[in-house]
């Protein structure tokens, strides 16, 4: 489509590969990976590496008015979360040692600091965080199984309160 803004409608059946370099990729990111479900095992932080990584259950956003109008059901999809330059890890409400439990994540903000440092904040349900403080804003999210069916067979609803 030369000439013309992308739409968030023509990605839908193509697998997400998207990169954050900077606040406003970000709020892309930050969206797109809203209402994703996940094992508290399936956080990672590879130190030697600086990297943090989370196998995330995607709600497929970017499909949802498709299926609404298709009268289908709606999907979601594994996808790694990653965030590079990960100088430090700090979890907050959240039980690691709990195997069975299964966050939600709501969503990933970023508090600037000093010379382009800063801290990511991957905001759940439930009053828990977990912060990362990066040295740069450098954030992937890539879908890597293909869609299946919601369980639930909803969409996420968030009424305003």
């Amino acid at each position: 489509m030369t000439g013309k803004d992308a739409r968030f409608e023509d990605g839908t059946e193509a697998p997400l590969n998207l990169k954050a370099l900077d606040t406003d990729d970000l709020t892309v990111i930050s969206s797109l990976a809203q209402d994703a479900v996940f094992p508290v095992s399936e956080m990672t932080w590879q130190s030697g590496a600086r990297r943090f990584a989370v196998l995330i259950n995607r709600f497929r956003w970017e499909d949802r008015e498709r299926a609404e109008k298709q009268h289908r059901k709606f999907e979601r999809v594994q996808s790694l979360l990653v965030v590079e330059d990960v100088l430090k890890v700090a979890v907050q409400g959240v039980d690691r040692r709990d195997a069975d439990l299964v966050l939600s994540l709501l969503s990933i903000g970023f508090e600037p600091g000093a010379d382009g440092t800063g801290r990511l904040v991957l905001t759940l349900a439930g009053d828990g965080a977990v912060a990362l403080d990066v040295e740069c804003i450098d954030v992937t999210l890539r879908d890597v199984t293909r869609p299946y069916v919601a369980p639930s067979g909803r969409a996420p609803d968030h009424p305003d309160t």
